[in-house]
């Protein structure tokens, strides 16, 4: 079965009717995208309405390591969280269909993007650059955003992985709408992409 001859690109202002309450996702589904973006935000939501479990992989990696993210950075480096990150995704896209949120850096992983390619479906939350500055000045625990000034680094991320981003199976704006919308048009670019995947009569059960 081959994903890639299916890409979806989502921008409408979807109604209620298109929460595809039949959907059953047969897949895992892997959010993707920049920090900031929603990945968890959108995850937890999408894993409620769809009655699937949610994971984040930077939390996941912090369980497995011991340490938060920042200190791993700080300790080890950006190449050992890499490889960390590597292994701890393709653990999680062993276990049952679930929602996926991943970091900013995993997608860019040519082994990862390959795994997420063979056991998912890869959702790319866009967002531009000033909703993801807003977002992030949130917070304080971004190591990358501590090399130099937030918005020219987030603008180098930009230029260097929405390429990336792009080869991800669907593509849905997270702009400054609710949340909940940005949720329910995912579902329903989810619903019609499983069913150009499915072959007829084939079980699209979990």
């Amino acid at each position: 079965m081959q994903k890639s001859a299916v890409k979806l690109r989502s921008r409408q202002t979807a109604g209620a009717g298109a929460t595809a309450p039949d959907f059953v996702p047969n897949r895992t589904i892997v959010l993707v995208g920049l920090m900031g973006a929603g990945k968890t935000n959108i995850g937890r939501r999408l894993a409620a309405r769809l009655d699937l479990p949610f994971f984040d992989s930077d939390s996941e990696i912090e369980a497995a390591a011991g340490e938060t993210i920042e200190e791993i950075f700080r300790n080890r480096g950006e190449a050992a969280f890499r490889e960390g990150e590597r292994k701890v995704i393709a653990r999680l896209l062993d276990q049952p269909t679930h929602v996926l949120a991943t970091g900013g850096g995993a997608f860019m992983d040519a082994a990862t993007r390959a795994v997420i390619a063979r056991r998912g479906v890869s959702v790319w939350l866009r967002a531009d650059l000033d909703i993801l500055l807003a977002r992030v000045s949130r917070r304080s625990n971004r190591p990358l955003l501590k090399e130099g000034n937030p918005r020219a680094v987030l603008t180098g991320l930009i230029e260097r992985r929405y390429p990336i981003y792009a080869e991800a199976d669907i593509t849905i704006d997270s702009g400054d709408g609710p949340p909940d919308l940005t949720a329910t048009r995912t579902i329903a670019a989810l619903a019609v992409c499983q069913r150009a995947l499915t072959p007829p009569g084939a079980e699209t059960g979990p």
